[in-house]
């Protein structure tokens, strides 16, 4: 059963099917969105420094926006709803849903068994990108974010400014909790302007120098009550390597906008998922 059949090609050529095709997904309304933002004043502020992270807020109905600010930066990005941090985002379906890589348009869904969009991608500076000739894209829903544990296995060392501990650092902080707390919470990440993708050869997933600038930014609208919990990568622009102090790291903004009131007029937060959870 080793050895390739007589019909290997035949079969290597069956055309694939979309697993979860999106056609009957709800739309959002980019003509409202884009609309209320024309109109929205910034309203708060988080400056993220390099190798640390920052919890925000954003409530149901504004925008927030993360920018690259004085140097080319990477960033991991955590939601929560803010009123039950059990109920965050499912990196793993969104990817089902939309692809490896996220842009205007696409939504960041939550977890089961509330599964619903918890932001839309309103804007997108780096959406010029598309895909490369090595299959990288940016802002990706593949990777799970640096992690002191994977160091440890690979080169043996104690890191403590990998993303993951940055984040559970940063959400112990906003919970008044103990970081053994808050690490559970924790979860796979958006990588925010991180250049990426699978090798074509060993499938490996790879990441090469992401071609953000200072002032590019990704924009969402938040579709519930969100907690943010942003990390400035230690890879800096993820060039060469993370997860050390040896790559130029810079910080990342984070800016919050509220539409004026009226703005949204007929939309409203999407409700939890209606399956009943009887399970047969």
């Amino acid at each position: 059963m080793t050895h390739p059949p007589a019909d290997a090609e035949a079969r290597r050529a069956i055309r694939p099917v979309i697993c979860y095709p999106t056609d009957s997904l709800p739309q959002p309304d980019m003509a409202l969105y884009r609309a209320a933002r024309a109109g929205a004043r910034k309203v708060a502020e988080v400056l993220v420094p390099p190798r640390d992270a920052r919890t925000f807020e954003v409530p149901a109905g504004q925008f927030f926006r993360i920018s690259s600010v004085e140097g080319p930066q990477v960033g991991d990005l955590n939601l929560h709803n803010l009123h039950d941090l059990s109920e965050r985002f499912f990196s793993g379906k969104t990817r089902a849903l939309h692809g490896t890589h996220i842009t205007t348009g696409d939504r960041m869904w939550s977890t089961l068994p509330h599964l619903r969009p918890m932001a839309t991608v309103v804007a997108d500076t780096l959406g010029w990108y598309g895909i490369d000739a090595f299959g990288g894209s940016v802002h990706d829903v593949i990777g799970t974010r640096c992690d002191p544990y994977t160091h440890q296995l690979l080169s043996g060392g104690m890191y403590h400014h990998c993303c993951h501990s940055n984040l559970t650092r940063a959400l112990a902080g906003h919970m008044g909790a103990p970081r053994a707390g808050a690490e559970p919470l924790v979860h796979d990440v958006l990588n925010v302007f991180m250049c990426t993708g699978f090798t074509r050869d060993t499938g490996q997933y790879f990441m090469k120098a992401s071609p953000v600038r200072p002032g590019d930014h990704i924009e969402f609208f938040a579709e519930i009550d969100l907690l943010g919990n942003l990390s400035a990568c230690p890879g800096g622009d993820c060039s060469a390597e993370h997860s050390s102090d040896v790559a130029a790291c810079h910080p990342l903004l984070v800016e919050v906008f509220a539409p004026e009131d009226g703005a949204l007029a007929g939309w409203a937060p999407p409700p939890p998922n209606a399956y009943d959870r009887s399970h047969g």
